[in-house]
């Protein structure tokens, strides 16, 4: 499975979208920051799975429609920082997709996940991305579960690796970072939380119109798994 997970910055990367899809063959497309009802139904072959509806700047989730089958989606609203509270940017910071391979019969969960801005703390950030797990392994037991998207999460993550492994997760970074906009913050914020997935690798692709570069996720489910969270 070839994932893009893409932070949009406001939506002005949304025009990048079909030539990112089609130089990498990715069968899935999970993006932050979009404005939702302006995207379209299918994306070079992709098909629209689901986007958030009570968001100002929501998610969605693609997926290559001759390879998969979305068989249930789910949103999630997360606890909420001071600057959602304010100007209320998000009200759903996930969103999930349980898809089954069309010729192999397997099904995974692919999810998109937003964390709260970095005017809020780590340690609120990090009860999001848990309450977005638990959410997750009650999608299907013992799926393989690939969650990406923008953690806002860039100092301290030898901390958050550990709490994502108590879970029953892993954490995986890109292979460079993934935020430039400014010179203090720069560093990895796009990555990955897996179970029952082998990472082959992420990549970071070349930077767009956003402050965030997309980064490609090659992984492969593994045989039946069950997570902790």
């Amino acid at each position: 499975m070839k994932l893009i997970s893409y932070n949009l910055n406001k939506h002005k990367a949304a025009g990048e979208l079909e030539d990112l899809v089609e130089s990498t063959g990715a069968d899935v497309l999970c993006l932050q920051e979009a404005v939702t009802g302006d995207l379209p139904a299918a994306i070079s072959g992709l098909q629209l799975a689901e986007a958030t509806a009570r968001n100002r700047l929501g998610l969605a989730v693609y997926y290559r429609r001759n390879k998969y089958e979305a068989l249930e989606v789910r949103s999630l609203a997360l606890k909420k920082s001071l600057h959602d509270m304010v100007l209320k940017p998000a009200e759903e910071r996930m969103l999930a997709v349980r898809l089954r391979d069309i010729d192999r019969g397997r099904e995974v969960i692919v999810a998109s996940f937003h964390a709260a801005p970095l005017t809020a703390l780590n340690s609120l950030r990090r009860k999001q991305i848990e309450a977005a797990l638990g959410e997750l392994s009650t999608l299907g037991d013992k799926l393989p579960i690939l969650m990406v998207g923008d953690y806002n999460y860039p100092v301290f993550k030898e901390n958050l690796g550990q709490k994502v492994r108590e879970a029953g997760y892993e954490l995986t970074l890109s292979d460079a970072r993934t935020y430039t906009r400014y010179k203090f913050f720069k560093g990895h914020y796009d990555f990955a939380t897996s179970v029952g997935f082998d990472i082959d690798a992420i990549t970071t692709l070349p930077q767009g119109r956003s402050d965030h570069l997309p980064i490609l996720v090659t992984a492969a489910p593994r045989a039946a798994v069950s997570a902790s969270a």
